[in-house]
Parts: C-alpha cells; structure tokens; sequence
C-alpha cells in the first residue's frame, strides 16, 4: 500500500466523543459579568451556575468509563428525553388554547366594548 494513501474505514459510524471543552465553555460564559447581568434583569437573582457545574462534572465522569458504556449511557439518555412537541387531538388543542389564551381574549372583548 502506498504510504499517501489512507486506509477506508469500514468499521461503520464511530462512536460519539465526549467533548467536556463544551461544558466547560458554557461554565465560563455562565461566570461572565455579561450572563450575570442578563440573568439578574431577567429573574432578579444572580446565576449560581449548579447546572453547568454538574455537567462538566457529569462529562468527566463519563471519560472514566469504558466506550460500550458511555455509548448505552447517552442512548438511555437520549431515550428519556421528552419530545419537543405535545400531541393533542383537536378537541385537547381547542381546549389547551383557551385555558392559555382566555384572559387576553376577555381583556380584548372587555376593551372593545368599552370602546364601541
């Protein structure tokens, strides 16, 4: 085989890599004077950032372990998961949407009649 050229790789997909520079990136932007003062006019309090800590250490954990095991970890993970989206029938929907929505359409049926 000639050295320039490189062997196919016919093992099939490769295994997911734990990447914990993410983790650890989103540690550090958590601690940024610019995400506190966003947090604080949002919620009034100031982030203690327990989330992001308990991620970069969940990631590091995960290196200690062998690849089989990390692999049924995050598929388990990915599992229990809840779906983005909700499914209703259309009489859940048309429910669900009036107990979201009933005060602004009473507030607007209100200001209309006070103005018409």
């Amino acid at each position: 085989m000639d050295p320039k050229e490189k062997p196919e790789n016919t093992s099939g997909p490769r295994p997911r890599r734990l990447d914990c520079i993410k983790c650890f990136d989103a540690l550090w932007f958590c601690y940024s004077p610019l995400h506190q003062m966003q947090y604080y006019y949002r919620y009034g309090d100031f982030d203690n950032c327990f989330g992001k800590w308990g991620d970069l250490v969940d990631c590091l954990t995960l290196k200690t372990k062998r690849a089989s095991e990390v692999e049924e970890i995050l598929i388990a993970r990915e599992k229990a998961k809840p779906h983005i989206w909700t499914f209703r029938t259309v009489d859940e929907a048309a429910m669900n949407w009036w107990r979201m929505n009933k005060h602004a359409v009473i507030t607007c049926a209100a200001f209309i009649t006070f103005i018409g």
